[in-house]
Parts: C-alpha cells; sequence; structure tokens
C-alpha cells in the first residue's frame, strides 16, 4: 500500500466531523507553511464585498489563524462528535455545522450593516458559530443529560446557558463580531433541535441542496449492484437472546460497532430506539 492509499484509509475510516477537523487542520497549516493570507476564503463585514464572495458565507467556518482558536475549536468538535454520532445520523451533523455557519455569519453581516459606524470593519473567521450550532442542538435536544466535568455531573442544559451567557458578555469585548456570529449558530441550534423533537426537519431542503451538488461532482463511473439483505431478527449482529443478555455499555458498543462499519442508516428501528434511549 502506497502512502497516498494509506492516508486515503484513514481518512475514510473518520466519520463527518472528524473529516471536518481533518478540513480545518489542513487548511490552518497550509496557512502557516505558506504565510499565505487566506482573504478570500474571510467572511467581509461589508454587503457589497460578499456580494462578490457569496462562498464566504460558508468557508470561513473553516479559517483560523490563531492556534488557540483552532485547538479549541477542534477540541470541542471531537468531543460533540462522539455523542452526536452514537444517537443522529451524519447528514444531520453536517446540516447543523452549515447552517449554523450560515446563521452565524448572517446575524454578523446584517448587524455589522445595520451598525457601520459601531462595530466598525472586520473580517469573521472560525468554526465557532458552526461549534456553538451542534452544542446548543444537544443542549436542547436532550436537556437533561448528564455530563462529567471534572468531577462534577452537569446537565446540559446548564452548559448551553452557561454558553449563551459567555456569549453575551463577549458582545462588550474586542470579539464583538465573533460572538454575533456565535449567537447565531446557537440560535439555530436550538430552533432546530425543537423543531426535529416536533418531528420536524428543517434541514432537509438544505440537505437534498447538499446532495445535488455533490452528486453533480461524482463520476458517471457506476460499480456493480449489488443486493443488500438486512436480518431484521438481530441486533447488532446477534441474536436477539444473546443481545439481550448484555449489559447497556456492551449492547451500545456492538451498535455503535455496527455503525462504524455499515452506517448509521444500516441499523434497523430497535436499534435505533435503544441508542436514542440510551442518550436520554
Amino acid at each position: 500500500m502506497t502512502l497516498i492509499d494509506d492516508i486515503k484509509d484513514k481518512l475514510n475510516r473518520l466519520n463527518v466531523l472528524e473529516k471536518i477537523i481533518a478540513i480545518n487542520v489542513v487548511i490552518f497549516v497550509l496557512g502557516l507553511l505558506f504565510s499565505s493570507n487566506l482573504s478570500w476564503l474571510e467572511l467581509p463585514s461589508t454587503l457589497g464585498e460578499f456580494i462578490i464572495q457569496p462562498w464566504t458565507m460558508i468557508s470561513y467556518a473553516f479559517v483560523h489563524y490563531d492556534f488557540l482558536h483552532i485547538l479549541f475549536n477542534m477540541l470541542w468538535l471531537y468531543v460533540i462528535a462522539r455523542w452526536f454520532l452514537n444517537l443522529f445520523n451524519p447528514k444531520l451533523a453536517l446540516n447543523i455545522y452549515f447552517l449554523g455557519a450560515i446563521c452565524g455569519g448572517l446575524v454578523y453581516l446584517v448587524a455589522y450593516s445595520l451598525f457601520p459606524d459601531l462595530l466598525g470593519k472586520s473580517r469573521l473567521v472560525g468554526a465557532s458559530a458552526s461549534v456553538r450550532a451542534l452544542l446548543i442542538f444537544l443542549c436542547a435536544y436532550m436537556p437533561n443529560k448528564s455530563m462529567h466535568f471534572f468531577t462534577f455531573n452537569l446537565k446540559l442544559w446548564y452548559v448551553g446557558v452557561a454558553i449563551i451567557i459567555l456569549d453575551l458578555f463577549g458582545l462588550f469585548g474586542y470579539n464583538t463580531g465573533g460572538n454575533l456570529a456565535h449567537l447565531g449558530g446557537a440560535a439555530l441550534g436550538y430552533f432546530y433541535a425543537k423543531q426535529l423533537l416536533k418531528g420536524n426537519d428543517i434541514g432537509k431542503g438544505f440537505e437534498r441542496f447538499m446532495d445535488k451538488i455533490a452528486n453533480f461532482f461524482k463520476t458517471s463511473k457506476k460499480g456493480p449492484l449489488k443486493t443488500v439483505h438486512k436480518n431484521k431478527s438481530k441486533v447488532g449482529g446477534y441474536n436477539k437472546a444473546d443481545f439481550n443478555e448484555f449489559n447497556n455499555q456492551k449492547k451500545i458498543d456492538v451498535i455503535l460497532d455496527k455503525i462504524s462499519k455499515s452506517g448509521y442508516d444500516s441499523l434497523t428501528a430497535e436499534e435505533k430506539e435503544f441508542l436514542f434511549k440510551a442518550g436520554k
């Protein structure tokens, strides 16, 4: 196996959010190596500049210049990925990530357009709005779920409220634009979660749009058709009787292993229901 093949194999094993982390890191490293100015990826604060650079509404979320900035954003994203992808499918994660970036960018752009003299001129970079969207989504979707913080157990809604308060205070600091974007991403995550609890996936339209773009770039070459048979009498590849003998953690591990091999969509309704209940 060549080095290129080895790299491809490792990338294929990453989940969607880990792939986003990899893209962020690659862009950060390229910026360091070539001392390049990535201004063509930054979101400008003026509407006139944005109109001629519309891609920056998403691309800014992959640009970091400060090491601590990318470190904390990617650490948060990695931790969130562990939780999120155990309960939800990868497309939902991508919907929230990109829509969080868009909402954060829109709040930033509108605020700077309405109050140009007060806020001045700047440019927006960083994945914080997208990360906030995913984090607040989890906090709103399962607010009473506990997380470990050192020796404490904190309910997720405590974490969400603390994050929002910090961002509100941040509006009066040096990074007003960034905190505006944070709040925009957080608002998207909250609204998305509340609508999903009602059975309404507000990201389906965006998902279809992204699927069309992805299909456009796919090669026309198709492999041979395969018939896939799902054995409904099994759970995680085990007979139901054997599966029921496992403790809860072992059951979760079995289902997660199936997801890593075949993807979330390969789960049966029973397996998805078990994961959902385990997340509460």
